[in-house]
């Protein structure tokens, strides 16, 4: 044999095991998250093709596997409860994350030109979002009930035509689970967009003043376009929290007086446990869940799909 033939055995010796390596390296990732892998597709996969299939079925309080078609979405969307809840949730996400998302961006800019004391309101703002939708929905409870809240310590103030009944009010009532929501979610909004303001280039501060640009149009121009990923965030966490408003509502006025604050999830949870009904809840369920995939498919694809631009 050789020298050379000799050398290229010893380096097919020496590469074999590296490449061997390599490969565990590359494949230990995988392995490790085979687990959760498997445990999200039986906890959630399995979970929403039984639900949607439930709701195809006659099943009242046990699951059977008598198919009825669609008859359970005949029936929801023949139901006047079912159709307000919707009117209800649209109503409820559009006022409380457009609210969420202006208040908390004019705190995150109130709070980013080094005020005094900014820990200390930037703490006492976050504050309510530490507190779960039941505690923030039975203080807002108190706070507008006619007989405990600000209309009692108007009325014993001797203001008496203050009126701020909101809470047994049917045309209102909705309003005061979007003041609650609100308050609450508001402080998480500041965080998240004050964290986008630090991230903005002082430079380009400088730049803008120098050329005099108003402050409103450099905001409303330039920072909002940069902080669009800011945005989104804030706007996804919002809309987790619509759908789960629920909570908030069964706290706040348990969906009254009457259906008037009625949102899907409580309709959901009413026919599941309460009526017994779990193939109208399950087809509820299957609504609320293609909703929200019809809604954010485009955004995702948006975001994370489509061919972008190279720049030159």
């Amino acid at each position: 044999m050789s020298t050379s033939d000799t050398s290229a055995a010893a380096v097919k010796t020496v590469v074999a095991p590296a490449s061997a390596s390599r490969r565990r390296i590359h494949l230990s990732p995988y392995l490790a998250l085979f687990p959760a892998f498997a445990i999200v597709l039986l906890a959630y996969v399995v979970t929403v093709v039984w639900n949607i299939w439930i709701s195809f079925t006659d099943s009242k309080v046990l699951p059977v596997n008598i198919f009825v078609g669609t008859k359970q979405y005949e029936r929801l969307f023949a139901t006047a409860r079912w159709l307000i809840s919707l009117q209800n949730v649209v109503v409820f996400g559009v006022l409380f994350i457009a609210g969420c998302l202006i208040l908390g961006f004019l705190l995150a800019v109130a709070l980013d030109q080094k005020v005094r004391f900014e820990n200390t309101f930037r703490t006492i703002f976050l504050y309510p979002f530490a507190m779960s939708f039941i505690v923030t929905g039975l203080v807002w409870q108190w706070i507008m009930n006619p007989t405990l809240g600000l209309q009692k310590v108007a009325d014993s103030i001797g203001f008496t035509w203050f009126r701020f009944d909101w809470i047994v009010q049917s045309d209102l009532a909705l309003y005061v689970i979007v003041l609650a929501g609100i308050w609450q979610s508001t402080g998480l909004v500041m965080a998240i967009m004050l964290a986008g303001l630090r991230g903005v280039d002082r430079e380009l501060w400088k730049a803008t003043r120098i050329d005099g640009i108003p402050s409103w149009r450099v905001y409303l121009h330039i920072v909002i376009p940069i902080l669009r990923p800011t945005i989104i965030t804030a706007s996804v966490l919002l809309a987790i929290a619509v759908v789960r408003v629920y909570e908030l509502v069964l706290a706040t006025t348990g969906g009254g007086p009457g259906i008037s604050t009625e949102v899907p999830g409580k309709f959901i949870m009413d026919y599941l446990f309460g009526r017994g009904n779990i193939a109208l809840a399950t087809g509820a369920s299957t609504v609320m869940f293609i909703t929200v995939v019809i809604l954010v498919t485009p955004w995702l694809y948006y975001e994370y799909f489509r061919e972008k631009p190279r720049g030159n």
